[in-house]
C-alpha cells in the first residue's frame, strides 16, 4: 500500500482520528446549545438573587419559583440528571459541609445528631411508609422508597435563615450535623431497599449486616484517603495546587467508595472532617486557607444554585395538580413522621445528655425541608419498578410544597420563636473576641513572613506592635467584663464563658481518654474523673 493510499485509509477511520464531519457538527451544535442554556440559567439565578434580596425571602425558594414558568421551554433540553447529582454535585456539597464542620462542636452535639440521623431517620421512614402504604394502597417497596426519600432533610434554607437570625451555635451544629449524616444514611437505606427489590427477600440480620458493612466500610475508606491526603497537602505551597487536591479528594473518595461497594457518601464525610480538622490548620499560610475555604464556599453555592433551579424546571405543576389529594396525604405523612421523631426521640435524650430546649425542637421540626437529594433519589429509581412514575410525582409535589410553603414561612416562624436573646454584654464580648482572634492570627502570619524573609525586621516590629495594642485593649476589656460577671454585676449572662469552658472540658476528656487507651493511667481512676467532666458539661448552658 502506497503512502497516499495509507493516509487516505487512516483518515477514513473514525476510531483513529475522530468521528466523521456530520457527527462533529452535531456535537458542536449540542455543546453550543448547552453553553447558551447555562448562560440563561446563570442570568436567571442572578435576577433571582437580586429579587430575593429585595423581598428578603429564601434564595433557594426563589430559584424553584423561577424555574417553574420555564418548565416547558427547557425541560426537554436539560433536567435533573441523577447521575450528575450523585457523582458530581453530592460529593461537592458533602465535602464542603464536612470541611467547615468543627469536630469539637460536632462531638459536643453528637448524641442528638446521632439520634436524629440514625434512629430518627429509620423511624421517620417507617412512619411515612406505613401511612403511604395504607393511605394510597401502594406496595411495600414503593412505600418504603417514598419513606426513605422524604425522611431526608435539606439544610440550605435553614442555614440561610440562621445567617440572618442569630441562633445558639449548638443548634446550628445539630442542624448541620444531622444533614451531614442524614444524607449518608438515606443513600445507604435507599440502596438496601433496592437490594430487597432485586433479590426478592432479605432477612433482618442480613439487612443490618449490609448497612453496617456499607457504612463502616465507607468510614474506613474515607479515613484512609483523608489521612493520605494530609502529607501531600502540607508539601503543596501553591494554593491552586491545593485546590486541585481537595477536588480530587472529594470526587475521588466518592467514586472509590462506590467502586468498592461501600458508602461513598460516608467516605466523603469522614475524609472531609479529617481534612478540615487536621489538614487546613496545617496550611503554610493564612491566604492558602482563605483561598480553599472561599473556593469550597463558592462551589457549594454554585451547585445549590443549579440544583434548585433545575428542580423548578423539572417540576410540572399541571401534572401535580391532577394528584393533589395524594400529594397532600404524603405531605401530612412526612410532617407527622418528623413531629414524632423529633419530639419523642429528643424527649428521651434527657436521660443521658443535656435536654434540647423546646424552642430548638420547634426549629428542628419547622426546618423539615426537602431538597435536591430527595429529587435525585426519586428519578434514580429503576425503570422497571412498578409505580415508579407515581413515586416521582409524589416526591416532586412534596418537595415543591416544602421548598415554597415551608421555605417562605421559615424565617418568620424562627424569628417568632425568639430562641436566642443577646444582651449588650454578649454583643460586646463577641466583638472583642473577634478582634482578639483576628489580631492574634495576624501576628502569627507576621512571624511566618519574618522567618521567610519577606518582611524586614523594622517593618515587622512596627506592624506587630500595632496588632499588640489591639490585643492588649481587647484583653483588658474582656478581663473587666469577666470580673463584673464574677462579682455579680452582669446578671444572667455568662458573657460567652460557657463556650470556652465546654471546649476546655472536652479537651480534658479527650486527653484522659487517649491516656487510658494507651494504658498510661489506670481505668478505675479514669472513670470517676470522666464522670465528673460529664457532669460539668451537662451543667453548662447552651451556647
Amino acid at each position: 500500500m502506497g503512502q497516499a493510499a495509507m493516509m487516505e485509509w487512516i483518515v477514513s477511520q473514525p476510531t483513529l482520528l475522530g468521528s466523521n464531519p456530520a457527527t462533529n457538527n452535531q456535537t458542536t451544535a449540542g455543546i453550543s446549545e448547552l453553553v447558551i442554556i447555562l448562560i440563561i440559567l446563570l442570568m436567571i439565578a442572578t435576577a433571582v438573587a437580586l429579587v430575593t434580596q429585595r423581598l428578603r425571602i429564601s434564595y433557594v425558594t426563589g430559584l424553584v419559583l423561577a424555574g417553574l414558568p420555564i418548565t416547558d421551554v427547557l425541560s426537554r433540553r436539560i433536567g435533573l440528571d441523577p447521575s450528575l447529582v450523585f457523582n458530581l454535585f453530592l460529593p461537592i456539597l458533602i465535602f464542603e459541609a464536612a470541611i467547615n464542620t468543627d469536630i469539637s462542636r460536632l462531638r459536643n452535639a453528637f448524641k442528638p445528631i446521632a439520634i436524629l440521623a440514625g434512629p430518627g431517620s429509620i423511624f421517620s421512614s417507617a412512619i411515612i411508609a406505613f401511612l403511604v402504604k395504607f393511605g394510597l394502597g401502594l406496595p411495600w417497596i414503593p412505600a418504603w422508597l417514598i419513606g426513605i426519600i422524604l425522611a431526608n432533610t435539606d439544610t440550605v434554607s435553614m442555614i440561610a435563615v440562621f445567617k440572618e437570625i442569630r441562633v445558639p451555635s449548638r443548634l446550628t451544629t445539630i442542624v448541620e450535623g444531622e444533614t451531614l449524616f442524614n444524607d449518608a444514611a438515606a443513600l445507604v437505606l435507599f440502596n438496601l431497599i433496592l437490594v430487597v427489590y432485586s433479590t426478592g427477600s432479605l432477612t433482618v440480620a442480613q439487612g443490618v449486616k449490609e448497612v453496617v458493612v456499607v457504612a463502616l466500610g465507607g468510614a474506613i475508606v474515607g479515613g484512609i484517603l483523608g489521612y493520605l491526603s494530609l502529607p501531600i497537602f502540607v508539601r503543596l505551597n501553591d494554593s491552586l495546587s491545593s485546590l486541585l487536591l481537595t477536588v480530587a479528594l472529594a470526587l475521588g473518595t466518592f467514586q472509590i467508595g462506590q467502586f468498592l461497594g461501600v458508602s461513598g457518601a460516608v467516605a466523603v464525610v469522614i475524609a472531609g472532617l479529617i481534612f478540615g480538622t487536621i489538614g487546613l490548620p496545617q496550611s503554610p499560610s493564612a491566604s492558602n486557607r482563605i483561598t480553599l475555604q472561599s473556593f469550597w464556599e463558592y462551589a457549594g453555592f454554585g451547585v445549590n444554585t443549579f440544583i434548585f433551579l433545575l428542580i423548578g424546571i423539572e417540576i410540572n405543576p399541571m401534572t401535580l395538580w391532577r394528584i393533589l389529594p395524594s400529594i397532600i396525604l404524603v405531605i401530612l405523612a412526612y410532617q407527622l413522621a418528623r413531629i414524632l421523631s423529633v419530639y419523642l426521640l429528643l424527649a428521651a435524650l434527657r436521660w443521658f445528655d443535656r435536654p434540647i430546649p423546646m424552642g430548638w425542637q420547634h426549629v428542628l421540626f419547622l426546618g423539615n425541608i426537602k431538597g435536591s437529594l430527595s429529587m435525585a433519589l426519586a428519578v434514580s429509581i429503576p425503570l422497571n419498578l412498578t409505580g415508579r412514575d407515581m413515586i416521582i410525582e409524589l416526591v416532586f409535589g412534596a418537595v415543591l410544597f416544602s421548598l415554597v410553603g415551608q421555605g417562605l414561612s421559615l424565617p418568620w416562624m424562627v424569628k417568632r420563636l425568639n430562641i436566642s436573646s443577646v444582651s449588650n454584654a454578649m454583643q460586646e464580648t463577641g466583638r472583642l473576641q473577634i478582634q482578639l482572634i483576628a489580631s492574634k492570627a495576624a501576628q502569627d502570619e507576621l512571624d511566618i513572613l519574618l522567618k521567610s524573609g519577606v518582611l524586614p525586621k523594622a517593618v515587622y516590629e512596627e506592624l506587630w506592635a500595632s496588632y499588640q495594642a489591639r490585643v492588649a485593649m481587647s484583653e483588658r476589656i474582656l478581663r473587666d467584663l469577666y470580673n463584673q460577671h464574677r462579682a455579680g454585676q452582669v446578671k444572667d449572662d455568662n458573657v460567652g464563658l460557657d463556650a470556652i469552658r465546654r471546649r476546655l472540658l472536652l479537651a480534658e476528656k479527650g486527653a484522659v481518654s487517649d491516656a487510658l487507651r494507651k494504658r498510661i493511667v489506670p481505668e478505675d481512676m479514669v472513670e470517676p474523673y470522666i464522670k465528673q467532666l460529664d457532669e460539668k458539661l451537662l451543667s453548662l448552658e447552651d451556647d
